[in-house]
């Protein structure tokens, strides 16, 4: 052997050692996110939070004595790329841990590969029930199961009177679980559905879905929406001069470009939202603050979801002493923990327990906390004006 051939293996040899040596000292935490698409806002902001959190991490002092590295890539909103980059992730990567994609419809996918291949991973903004009814031992739930994410404003306006309400959901699979719950309150509490209905999430014209509202005369509306189709509706019902006492909407109504994009028409529109920086959680006036130092605008829900995935898979870590995926695995099946987002407990399916929604009102051109009473910072205006 030449002494060339020597010194380049030599070479290969030292570079392997040194790769081998940097995994060794670095935690790599795999995500992929909507960083483009239909979900492109949301998975920006989740990837914000998330990254927050591994600056923050490693600022400390790292995680059981190691640089915490995030590894990611863009899922193009699409649940067939998010789970072949899971795979990605795992097999190629080496990743330690993880944290799943923005939406249930894209969970589904990434968690069905994950699970084949007995990785655990912490799902972010995703609560369609159908994730945890297929008997996985590998996800693990933050957000509020999809068919409770209502019942605080049912509860709400059925303490003030309200007997009579009306549904409408797109078709996804967060909204049909959103519906679901909705019928199964109206059901123990002896309420009336006076509209059960249903729409393309690709919609535009909802003309004919405000003159149904308007028929309907129900006492509350409920909205399993998002941003766009929130808008729409919300215009949509304008010329109605609708008389309902309460519209309480999901997704839309929580994010800041709501009220702009809707000028007078979204005061007094009730938003469900899983945490606000007003809700009094651990360190939520800190977090949006140094957020807002960093991105030049306030926290949505989407980047304390992401920054609270990353603290559970850190509490789990260190609970466990290892990123062995059996210890994570067990940690996260069976620890309770108090995140940004709010409590953390799963049952067996890994479906989350301890988290509740919170609802918000449009009220002088800014979101306001209304409900629960307890931590409200504003009174609900009901019926609104």
């Amino acid at each position: 052997m030449t002494m060339k051939n020597i010194m380049t293996i030599g070479w290969l040899l030292g570079a392997l050692t040194l790769s081998a040596a940097t995994h060794a000292d670095t935690i790599r935490v795999g995500t992929t996110q909507a960083l483009s698409g239909d979900y492109q806002e949301f998975g920006e902001e989740q990837m914000r939070g998330l990254r927050m959190w591994v600056n923050d991490i490693n600022a400390r002092g790292a995680l059981l004595g190691q640089q915490v590295e995030l590894v990611h890539y863009d899922d193009h909103s699409k649940a067939d790329r998010s789970a072949w980059l899971y795979k990605k992730l795992i097999n190629e990567d080496k990743v330690d841990l993880l944290v799943g994609p923005y939406s249930s419809d894209i969970t589904l996918a990434a968690s069905a590969a994950t699970e084949e291949l007995n990785f655990p991973m912490v799902a972010s903004a995703a609560s369609a029930d159908k994730i945890w009814e297929r008997g996985f031992k590998n996800i693990f739930g933050i957000d509020t199961p999809s068919k409770n994410y209502m019942d605080l404003a049912i509860h709400t306006a059925n303490d003030r009177g309200a007997k009579k309400f009306a549904l409408i959901y797109s078709n996804t699979e967060f909204s049909m679980d959103v519906a679901r719950g909705v019928r199964h309150e109206m059901d123990i509490h002896d309420l009336d559905l006076v509209l059960d209905q249903e729409y393309d999430v690709n919609e535009t014209d909802f003309s004919e879905l405000a003159k149904k509202l308007k028929a309907a005369d129900a006492d509350v509306v409920l909205g399993a929406t998002y941003l766009e189709d929130s808008i729409r509706i919300s215009n949509a019902l304008g010329p109605m001069k609708l008389e309902a006492d309460m519209i309480a909407l999901t997704v839309g109504p929580a994010l800041s470009k709501f009220g702009p994009r809707m000028g007078d028409k979204a005061e007094g529109v009730v938003g469900v939202v899983q945490w606000l920086r007003s809700a009094r959680m651990p360190k939520a006036q800190d977090f949006a603050y140094r957020y807002r130092q960093k991105y030049g605008n306030n926290p949505g829900v989407h980047a304390a979801i992401g920054y609270s995935a990353g603290q559970v898979l850190e509490a789990a870590v260190r609970l466990a002493g290892s990123t062995d995926r059996d210890a994570v695995r067990a940690q996260l099946s069976s620890m309770k923990f108090r995140s940004l987002l709010g409590h953390y407990e799963v049952d067996e399916a890994g479906r989350q327990l301890g988290k509740r929604n919170y609802l918000l009102q449009w009220q002088d051109g800014r979101r306001r906390l209304v409900e629960p009473s307890n931590i409200a910072e504003r009174k609900l205006i009901y019926p609104r004006q």
